[in-house]
């Protein structure tokens, strides 16, 4: 409903002292008196001026050049005049002396609402002695009807929606009685308000009359229990999901309640009633809606599988048996900044102290002293500070890996290291890939080119992969095999990415890409990985990223151990940074990653371009090597193409879109 606003002004100035009718002789002073009449919705239409002697003068705005009559009748006839010509801007003539022109604003007419009976003409003037500054608040002693005027407006809405709603209620009952009508959404206009109802649909009633619960178990990446989650979705069904990827410890319970550990496996509340094949002979029924309500109609019962619980840590991680001397080492050893090499190094320990704590609180031989603090270099409890080696006597020095420079700026470190046993690299991966997979079946869109970030930040799934990042620490990078070091880095690169996203933003600039690529760190095996290492130094064998000339690791650097044997150009397909010109995101597995990939490429293809020319060569030997990745009718029209040498061919590249893939 709109609002009615007035604004008035009169500043004291405005007011001179004006002669009386004697000709000023007696000094007479002029009265003020405003009259508000409501026409025509709220217009102000009178202004009256009265003089000290008791008579009153109505005041117009006067055509230019033409001066002011004394007469009557020609004040009446210029009354008239501005009450038929409301709808304008009424101005206060100049008077004698430094008197100024006002302009009285109007309160418009709302043609499309019902106009409340204009008050009773004013019949008497209230005059104001102008003995000091009156405000305008004071001379419109009509203010009580303009209150009226709104609240009768406000009434008159309000009917006219209650009058809408109860005819669009009688039409519905009436609709109703014709089942070939089916109203799914319904729109009506009202003066100033649009309204929508959106009526429930067959699927959704359905839904609501079911007052049990239904329960599903499933496992990342498979085929049947998508089809089972999508089948329930579009049938507007609330279940719940229990993934045995994110819940491993709910594995024991399905294969207690069923005798198998497949999935999907769908539970009616206590009931068990089968997977895909079970679910796809319900739907082909004549009466599964009947048999639904049979089966979920009641109330769900305390023996129906439980709801997984949020926020607790149901798996349990073991100490490291270095734990409880590292920890002394810690608190015993000095630890301090010590200039070396003409380089300050900071928190460092030397060798020959580090074995004497060990010697001491084992109580060992120093053999055994050197065997130990080798063992601690290899979990990466500390490192040499110039990664020279693990341990070795003589004249070294070390620091722990909390008191590593890049530590802090790792989004996986939290306060302290973990010093957990570490878990195995392998399980490490394929924990990361189903969670990470288990995130894009809840918060992706099916083509996976859409993320939902905001849900992924609140989830289970997303908090329970935090720690599995967390466990990455000083895990032991050299145990995996090469399919198992692609499938890794691929995956962290992609988690790492939605990670970033969530934590720091999508880059909007170039600064913002430096810190988005280079500064965003998780600490993996001790040492520090961003996504351009990832990426640019061990998938694609130390090469230096677009717009730099700066390798990634230099010829010392530990983490080439961990490069590829040959550089898979099609990495290119796997890797999402989270923009809308990247591939889909997706994660892959150790055992069948070589393939995965092709499908990434083939994807891609569809949509996309290549942005690293660079990986794949120049020019025909580009399109050589695409002929591999698409269809066989575009494969042939290439292949044609690159068989007639006198084609010119010349191979253009789409513009990059760096917009988020929101």
């Amino acid at each position: 409903m709109d609002s009615l606003e007035q604004y008035a002004k009169v500043d004291e100035d405005h007011f001179q002292k004006m002669p009386a009718n004697d000709g000023g002789e007696n000094g007479g002073e002029a009265k003020l008196t405003a009259v508000l009449g409501v026409q025509d919705g709220g217009d102000f239409i009178d202004v009256e001026i009265g003089n000290s002697n008791g008579e009153e003068e109505k005041v117009m705005a006067p055509e230019e050049g033409k001066e002011e009559s004394g007469s009557n009748s020609t004040k009446n006839q210029e009354i008239k005049e501005i009450q038929e010509h409301n709808d304008k801007d009424i101005h206060v003539p100049r008077a004698p002396g430094n008197a100024r022109k006002h302009k009285l604003p109007r309160i418009k007419s709302q043609a499309h609402l019902p106009k409340p009976d204009p008050p009773p003409p004013t019949t008497t003037v209230t005059k104001v002695e102008r003995t000091q500054s009156v405000s305008m608040a004071e001379t419109m002693p009509t203010m009580p009807s303009i209150g009226k005027y709104i609240s009768d407006r406000s009434n008159s809405l309000s009917a006219a929606i209650v009058n809408r709603l109860t005819s669009l209620k009688e039409d519905k009952e009436l609709a109703a009685k014709d089942e070939s009508v089916n109203i799914e959404v319904t729109e009506f206009k009202i003066p100033g308000v649009k309204v929508i109802v959106k009526m429930k649909t067959e699927a959704e009633r359905l839904s609501l009359e079911l007052r049990g619960r239904v329960s599903i178990f499933t496992r990342s990446n498979c085929r049947d229990c998508t089809a089972v989650r999508r089948f329930f979705r579009e049938k507007g069904f609330m279940y719940v999901e229990i993934n045995i990827d994110v819940f491993p410890k709910r594995e024991k319970e399905l294969i207690e309640r069923t005798g198998r550990s497949e999935t999907p496996q769908i539970f009616f509340n206590d009931k068990w009633f089968g997977g895909l094949a079970a679910l796809n002979e319900l739907k082909a029924s004549a009466e599964y809606e009947a048999k639904l309500k049979e089966l979920v109609g009641d109330r769900c019962p305390e023996g129906a599988p439980a709801m997984p619980v949020y926020g607790v840590n149901d798996e349990e991680d073991e100490d490291d048996d270095l734990v409880e001397t590292v920890r002394y080492l810690r608190r015993s050893l000095p630890i301090q900044d010590r200039l070396l090499r003409m380089k300050m190094v900071k928190n460092c320990f030397s060798g020959a102290d580090l074995l004497d704590a060990i010697r001491d609180f084992l109580d060992c031989s120093r053999k055994k002293g050197v065997m130990t603090a080798k063992r601690m270099g290899h979990k990466h409890f500390f490192h040499h500070v110039f990664g020279e080696n693990e341990f070795e006597e003589g004249n070294h020095f070390y620091r722990f890996l909390e008191h590593e420079p890049f530590i802090m700026g790792c989004f996986n470190f939290r306060i302290s290291t973990n010093d957990c046993e570490p878990k195995s690299a392998s399980f490490l991966s394929d924990r990361l890939s189903k969670l990470m997979s288990a995130i894009l079946e809840a918060y992706a869109s099916e083509n996976r080119l859409h993320v939902n970030y905001h849900g992924i930040n609140k989830s289970e799934e997303f908090r329970r992969y935090l720690n599995v990042a967390r466990d990455l620490q000083r895990v032991n990078m050299k145990l995996l095999t090469p399919d198992e070091r692609l499938a890794f880095f691929l995956n962290l690169y992609n988690s790492m990415v939605i990670h970033a996203v969530i934590s720091i933003g999508h880059p909007q600039g170039i600064l913002d890409k430096r810190v988005f690529f280079n500064d965003f760190l998780y600490v993996v095996g001790g040492f520090p990985y961003s996504l351009n290492i990832i990426s640019n130094g061990i998938l694609r064998h130390n090469r230096t990223s677009p717009y730099s000339f700066v390798r990634p690791f230099n010829k010392d650097d530990r983490r080439l151990e961990l490069i590829p044997p040959k550089m898979n150009p099609l990495i290119h397909f796997g890797l999402c940074n989270g923009t809308r010109s990247s591939p889909a995101v997706r994660f892959f597995t150790a055992e069948d990653v070589e393939n995965e990939l092709v499908c990434a490429a083939k994807e891609y293809f569809r949509r996309g371009a290549i942005r690293y020319k660079e990986d794949f060569g120049q020019q025909k030997e580009v399109l050589k090597w695409i002929v591999k990745c698409l269809d066989s009718t575009q494969s042939g029209l290439l292949t044609h193409l690159l068989a007639d040498y006198d084609a010119q061919i010349n191979i253009v590249y789409q513009d990059y879109d760096w917009s988020s893939n929101l």
